[in-house]
């Protein structure tokens, strides 16, 4: 199997290192704007070759893991230059845009919608990982629309990695991740934010950061070229969201105010329900 990654950062490098575990026989070229993690994909391992136009007309997979506007912008000139028996897969974390993108292109059949729901806050080849996608959910939009052949042989990848199938259209998608995804981002950059402004007046503040603020924090290490954009492409739904969840700080603070710690107490109380949900949920999900 001849495959090419574009963008051999966390998502597809690891892609690409299980991928290259899973099949035997198989060639993995990596295309990236940086030259650097190119040739640190090739000294990892993680791909063999340096990616170009003869290696996407050879492709049987290409894997498109880079930003969501760079993704969508891409796309329909990847599906020109591909052959008709190549799958193009996108696992971004937005969705609805980049279908539209392509919905009339005359090879539409030749893409699948995706996004793996992992990850870490990390980024580039070095933090790629071994088994990154196991057990975890992988989202699929529009499937009706790619070719069934070219199904299969995606399905065959995500089997062999592991991944957890679910199917969902690509406005439900974007709508469900911005709460269990785009929403947790935004809060822990701004927490974050919170802190080193007024870590400015009180130099001390970092020697009593616990584990509860590192963790809490985790995501503000995220990459701003990769979160801007999926938060414009999101922007509808991320600005619901934040009215909620803006609403939710609101009524607590005034719960505060009124010294209605019953009230408190109960919301928390409420809350812990969520403690059933999320304990299947393995940890390095971003």
């Amino acid at each position: 199997m001849k495959v090419v990654v574009i963008g051999i950062g966390l998502i597809g490098g690891s892609m690409a290192w299980d991928i290259k575990k899973a099949y035997a026989l198989t060639e993995i070229a990596g295309i990236d704007t940086n030259s650097e993690h190119v040739k640190k994909a090739i000294e990892l391992g993680l791909i063999s070759s340096v990616g170009d136009e003869k290696a996407l007309k050879r492709a049987d997979v290409v894997i498109l893991s880079i930003p969501v506007d760079t993704a969508v912008e891409v796309l329909p000139n990847l599906l020109d230059t591909v052959s008709d028996q190549a799958v193009v897969i996108d696992v971004g974390s937005t969705k609805a845009l980049i279908c539209k993108k392509v919905q009339e292109h005359p090879k539409r059949r030749n893409f699948l919608a995706c996004h793996p729901i992992a990850g870490t806050e990390f980024s580039g080849p070095t933090a790629a990982m071994e088994g990154l996608f196991n057990k975890k959910t992988n989202i699929i939009c529009e499937v009706e629309k790619t070719a069934f052949k070219l199904q299969e042989k995606a399905h065959d990848i995500f089997t062999k990695l592991g991944m957890r199938i679910r199917y969902m259209n690509p406005e439900a998608h974007d709508k469900h991740i911005a709460y269990m995804s785009h929403l947790s981002h935004i809060s822990s950059f701004m927490l974050g934010k919170t802190v080193i402004e007024k870590e400015k007046n009180e130099r001390d503040i970092f020697d009593m950061a616990g584990s509860g603020f590192e963790s809490t924090v985790r995501l503000a290490k995220s990459s701003p070229a990769m979160w801007t954009p999926i938060f414009e492409q999101n922007k509808e739904n991320v600005v619901e969201t934040l009215n909620e969840y803006i609403q939710n700080l609101e009524e607590f603070k005034q719960k505060l105010i009124k010294n209605d710690f019953d009230g408190i107490f109960k919301e928390m109380d409420d809350t812990n329900k969520i403690k059933e949900i999320l304990k299947d949920i393995p940890q390095n999900i971003i």
